[in-house]
């Protein structure tokens, strides 16, 4: 089987996929998931990688992802991928899909669980870093669990266009207009410099981390320094993200909060990071998803 990303995008939905991501981040934090950190191809003449991610999820899916992420592309997607699902009794290949949109939509889903047991319940101002796909995924995901009475955006180029795109969304002047006062924050960019300073944040924010792979950084060191530093996964965030490399400390995978091992927010007042590297359960469990819908006939 075959499934084109038109295919995908009709058997791929937000609401559904959040629960799955919260499971997977559960099991992949308690050792339910066999999977080595992804190894990145730089392809230096265009500034691009090209990764391989494979995953066994025991007992019920086997699987990887190739995906090529070339940061500098205009006007083409900056992400493309292929994700490869076998069975785990034989090996036999089973399905080849397009990973693209599951990469856009795995990746806001499990900002959404973050988001869910680390933002304040009363969060109602969200400022986005960023006007590209994992901008507009995020705040489909975001409002899925918080209610938002204000939405702001910014970014050098297409903030403009975003808002308009999307409804009840501001464009701001800059990123400390999008940022001061708001209760979540969301950057989503591929900059190689911080884009977020931690005199901007409000007490009580919560970060979502979408970019800065190492060495790149999106928070500066005073973001850092109010954080308490949550990951998807220890090894791989203090090997691939710059920004945690510079923080020194991780207080907990996100998967550890949602099995009660360890806590999430712990007062109102304090400035919760989640740092997203994206992983390769995620996307097998969401590709298995997509799989069982098309079976279905959803």
């Amino acid at each position: 089987m075959n499934l084109d990303e038109t295919a995908v995008g009709q058997l791929l939905h937000m609401e559904d996929v959040i629960p799955i991501m919260k499971r997977a981040l559960a099991d992949f934090s308690s050792g339910k998931v066999v999977q080595p950190v992804r190894v990145m191809v730089p392809v230096a003449e265009q500034g691009g990688f090209l990764g391989l991610m494979p995953a066994y999820y025991t007992g019920a899916a086997l699987g990887v992802k190739l995906v090529a992420f070339y940061p500098q592309n205009e006007g083409i997607p900056t992400h493309h991928a292929t994700i490869l699902l076998f069975k785990p009794e034989t090996g036999e290949p089973i399905v080849s899909m397009d990973g693209r949109l599951i990469t856009e939509v795995r990746t806001a889903a499990v900002s959404a669980v973050a988001t869910n047991y680390l933002a304040r319940s009363g969060a109602s101002v969200l400022a986005i870093i960023g006007s590209g796909v994992q901008a507009g995924s995020h705040l489909e995901a975001l409002r899925l669990v918080r209610h938002f009475e204000e939405v702001r955006v910014w970014s050098p180029r297409h903030a403009e266009e975003f808002a308009r795109q999307f409804e009840g969304v501001r464009a701001t002047s800059s990123a400390e207009e999008a940022v001061r006062g708001a209760d979540v924050v969301v950057t989503a960019t591929t900059s190689k410099t911080p884009v977020l300073s931690g005199e901007w944040l409000s007490p009580g924010a919560h970060i979502n981390a979408i970019g800065g792979l190492a060495p790149w950084r999106e928070l500066d060191d005073e973001a850092l320094r109010r954080s308490r530093v949550y990951v998807d996964s220890r090894e791989a965030a203090m090997k691939e993200s710059g920004d945690v490399i510079a923080a020194g400390e991780i207080f907990a995978e996100i998967g550890e909060v949602v099995s009660g091992e360890k806590a999430g927010r712990q007062s109102e007042e304090e400035v919760t990071l989640f740092k997203s590297l994206g992983l390769a359960v995620e996307d097998v469990a969401t590709a298995e998803l997509v799989y069982r819908n098309a079976q279905d006939g959803v």
